[in-house]
């Protein structure tokens, strides 16, 4: 058996949600995101793991969401295509 161990980061182990997911999460969910991503980065830091903090720290520790209003104008909206 031959295994290959590396250093884990904090975007191998974190969850990204597009702007359209983080509106459908209600208020507990949106807790819970942010406990586990703040422990998840609290985690890596402890064993070395993480050099800079990354923007989604910064703004969960400030009591914000992954996303501001200004950010989602931004994001690409899926495309839908219509068949007729």
């Amino acid at each position: 058996m031959n295994t290959t161990v590396g250093m884990v980061s904090f975007e191998d182990m974190s969850v990204d949600f597009t702007w359209e997911e983080w509106q459908d999460l209600d208020d507990a969910q949106r807790i819970l995101y942010r406990d586990v991503m703040l422990e998840t980065y609290r985690s890596l830091v402890s064993l070395g793991h993480c050099v800079a903090k990354p923007e989604v720290i910064f703004k969960l520790e400030q009591g914000a969401g992954p996303w501001t209003a200004g950010e989602a104008s931004h994001q690409r909206l899926p495309v839908i295509q219509v068949v007729t």
